[in-house]
């Protein structure tokens, strides 16, 4: 490690690099300079330097922070002998007083006499913003730092965060870095925005809360500690008081007969780096041109000779404030060089690894471009090829792409939207009876005709082409997503190639939309060309008749059940007043004592309870007897049928069209719906079947309730079938010929010799940014030059 007082030059040179960098990334450390108006931070500063060169008025006169360096020089610093600057102007004599007017005569008389052969003046100031000027005139310092503010903040009261770099260069100060930010206010006045407070505050903040900030909290000793801003915001950030050290100063204005002695000794509020104390001028003095000399020594002597603050006046004033200081900010920086040091070589790696995702800055050579575009190519090629497979680097962890969203398309959009379709679509009964009466020719036929369930089924077939469609068409705009997507950082470099490569691959996904679609639609023509009753999984027409005929019968014996229960109910209700009169005759002949009588009524009461017995047996009998014979058996019925034997059913029943599936339509992904109903059940479609008010005769009834169930028997053979060969002649005709193709398709398209100069033209803005990263290493390797003279 270097001598400690080298460790401050390097910081104010590592402040440069990033004042002049706009770095905001390194926190280097500083003494903050923090206070309310008024509170005496200039003086403080002023009294430091041993100069006047701060700008002085009313409200706030501090509008931007200002980064004051102060270096010290020895006799000896070769800073002295060199002469590639230039000199500062003298102050205008209209804007002095008559001593200032003899002072900055001097000022020039000595500037002058550089070119004489006599020493320049030791001490000097020197602005960030206009390097390789020196000001010998601290009062054109004052001015330049007025004109500045003004430049940037504007002529009004309002603040900016962007800083001012001072550097002075003196005998007499000892090497600081110190930041002067704008004195805290309560109330806007004047030109003040109205939330002038909330701007400095915030301003302040961004400084004090970085850890390597050590706060010089300015508090007047005239005011009451309690009420101090600059403690009560340093307590913000730093609550335990590590790194702040308390200002106080205007110790001479205080009441006759109090001290801040309490205060200095860390008795009212402990600071681990304490209290000074300090004696600025007054207004007075600042009028009449004291000088800072007399000024110092007048602060020692009021220190010396004050009864109470005797006793520790080498712990008091600016020459101890600033040899505190010297010593805080170099151990301070002692201790966090290596983090610096560390964090400068992060960032280097990150902005090194940025570079390099840029590119080369050279121009690509004739020589080596076809290799690069050839390279460029494979890239993309295979980056497409992964993203289909599902072995991207890059995979999504918020939503479904590549190939997986394929899958998703063939299995849940495909597999509802199929699900979805009503077997009986726009199929109403009438129609059902019509086609087979129109394919039984001028006379009845024997059976169900065979020609009338094929001309029913194959519309209902074809309601499978359109979610088809769909499916391919979902498939394509994927693969053009995952084309769009395909790329890298190297890649981007190219806007024109990567263009190009898009183009091409979308020209060939649009060249396999035609083929695959027609295919998808040949795949429902040839189950619609020869509808194949003998599959295994077709439930053939006696299967179907049998189950029709068992639920009509189950139909009928649930009726006949119901209807005896009502009979008997009747019956009941009827014999009820006949059983009253028995029960009161019985009553009457108890009463009269006369047996014969008794036995007179007993037989009449017998002879009236068999009378509606009898009637009830007989109901029942005759109820049975009617129910026998208004329902044939099945079995004669079946054989009815099939022999062609026609009876008419009396009464009319409501004839209606199907009925769609109202069950509710599941949630799919989004721009993924096809918007179909969702089929539950084919039985339970088949329970809304109802028939219209036209007469029906018994066999047609069966007859179009067997066509139903055949239609929907076939239809979802064809539906699994389809839901099974669509998603393959996709992946085959589509996803894995484009696949194939791709690498090959690019070479042939874009590999020539022609487009070469084209389709390598670099984007503008990436060259910007590439060039904005370089000088951003460029900074961060010249701090890390610097660092490493002291480590």
């Amino acid at each position: 490690m270097a001598a400690l007082q080298e460790l401050i030059p390097v910081v104010n040179k590592l402040q440069d690099i990033v004042t002049n960098t706009s770095l905001t990334d390194l926190d280097l450390p500083l003494l903050t300079v923090i206070g309310s108006q008024s509170a005496g931070k200039s003086s403080v500063l002023e009294n430091i330097v041993g100069k006047d060169f701060l700008p002085r008025g009313t409200g706030i006169v501090t509008r931007r922070p200002l980064i004051l360096q102060l270096i010290h020089l020895d006799d000896d610093d070769p800073l002295l002998s060199r002469a590639d600057y230039v000199a500062d102007e003298p102050s205008e004599p209209s804007e002095m007083t008559l001593e200032q007017h003899l002072r900055s005569q001097s000022s020039s008389n000595e500037i002058n006499g550089k070119a004489a052969g006599s020493p320049p003046p030791a001490e000097w100031g020197e602005f960030l913003h206009i390097p390789g000027k020196r000001f010998y005139n601290f009062d054109n310092i004052r001015k330049e730092i007025e004109n500045e503010t003004s430049r940037i903040a504007g002529k009004n009261k309002g603040i900016s965060r962007i800083p001012i770099n001072l550097k002075i260069y003196s005998p007499n100060v000892l090497n600081l870095t110190l930041v002067d930010l704008p004195g805290l206010t309560k109330i806007p006045i004047a030109d003040q925005p109205v939330d002038i407070e909330r701007q400095i505050r915030n301003l302040i903040l961004e400084y004090i809360s970085k850890p390597n900030s050590i706060i010089l909290a300015v508090t007047p000793a005239n005011q009451d500690l309690v009420n101090s801003e600059a403690l009560k915001l340093a307590r913000q950030v730093d609550p335990q008081g590590k790194r702040t050290i308390g200002i106080l100063s205007k110790l001479d204005l205080m009441d006759h007969g109090t001290n801040a002695l309490d205060i200095l000794t860390g008795k009212v509020y402990p600071l681990k780096l304490g209290f000074i104390g300090v004696v600025n001028r007054s207004q007075q003095d600042i009028m009449s041109r004291k000088s800072l000399n007399d000024s110092l020594a007048a602060e020692m002597e009021f220190f010396n000779s004050h009864p109470a603050y005797k006793t520790i006046s080498a712990r008091c004033g600016t020459a101890y404030l600033a040899k505190v200081l010297n010593k805080t900010l170099m151990n301070h920086i002692r201790e966090r060089l290596p983090d610096i040091k560390a964090k400068l070589n992060t960032l280097m790696g990150q902005t090194e690894q940025e570079l390099a995702s840029y590119g080369n800055l050279n121009i690509v050579s004739k020589e080596n471009r076809s290799g690069l575009i050839l390279q460029m190519m494979n890239k993309f090629a295979t980056s497409f090829m992964n993203s289909i497979e599902g072995n991207s680097s890059e995979i999504s962890t918020k939503e479904l792409c590549g190939g997986a969203r394929i899958y998703y398309i063939y299995n849940e959009v495909l597999g509802n939207s199929l699900m979805s379709i009503n077997p009986l679509q726009n199929l109403t009964v009438i129609d059902i009876r019509t086609a087979i009466r129109n394919s039984t020719g001028p006379r009845p036929s024997l059976f169900v005709p065979e020609l009338a369930f094929d001309l029913l089924v194959k519309p209902q077939i074809q309601l499978l082409e359109g979610p088809s469609h769909r499916c391919v068409e979902l498939v394509y705009e994927e693969l053009m997503k995952i084309c769009h997507n395909c790329g890298s950082q190297e890649l981007a470099r190219y806007p024109k190639l990567h263009a190009k490569l898009i183009e091409v691959v979308s020209d060939l996904l649009r060249e396999r939309l035609g083929p695959t679609t027609k295919y998808v639609e040949s795949l429902i023509e040839i189950n619609r060309a020869y509808i194949n009753t003998n599959h295994p999984n077709f439930v053939g027409a006696a299967t179907a008749m049998a189950s029709v005929v068992e639920e009509r019968q189950k139909q009928k014996e649930h009726e006949r059940d119901h209807e005896k229960h009502l009979l008997l109910k009747r019956e009941e209700s009827a014999t009820a007043p006949a059983k009253v009169a028995k029960a009161a005759a019985s009553t009457a002949a108890a009463n009269a004592g006369n047996g014969s009588a008794s036995a007179e009524s007993k037989e009449h009461s017998a002879k009236s309870n068999n009378k509606p017995e009898s009637s009830v047996l007989d109901a029942i009998s005759s109820s049975s007897h009617s129910l026998t014979s208004e329902s044939r058996p099945e079995k004669e019925n079946f054989l009815n049928f099939f022999f062609g034997k026609k009876e008419e059913v009396q009464g009319k029943v409501e004839h209606n069209k199907i009925a769609p599936f109202s069950y509710p339509t599941e949630t799919e992904s989004s721009n993924l719906q096809f918007h179909l109903p969702i089929e539950d059940s084919i039985q339970h479609q088949m329970d809304q079947f109802h028939l219209n008010e036209e007469q029906l005769s018994e066999r047609e009834q069966l007859e179009c309730e067997l066509i139903r169930r055949l239609i929907a028997s076939y239809f979802s053979i064809v539906r699994e079938t389809i839901r099974d060969q669509v998603p393959k002649a996709i992946m085959c005709l589509l996803v894995n010929y484009t696949k194939e193709s791709v690498q090959n398709q690019l070479v042939q398209k874009l590999y020539k010799e022609s487009l070469f100069e084209d389709l390598l033209y670099e984007d503008e803005a990436l060259i910007q940014e590439r060039e904005k990263c370089e000088k951003l290493l460029d900074t961060y390797r010249q701090a890390a030059t610097v660092i490493s003279e002291v480590m």
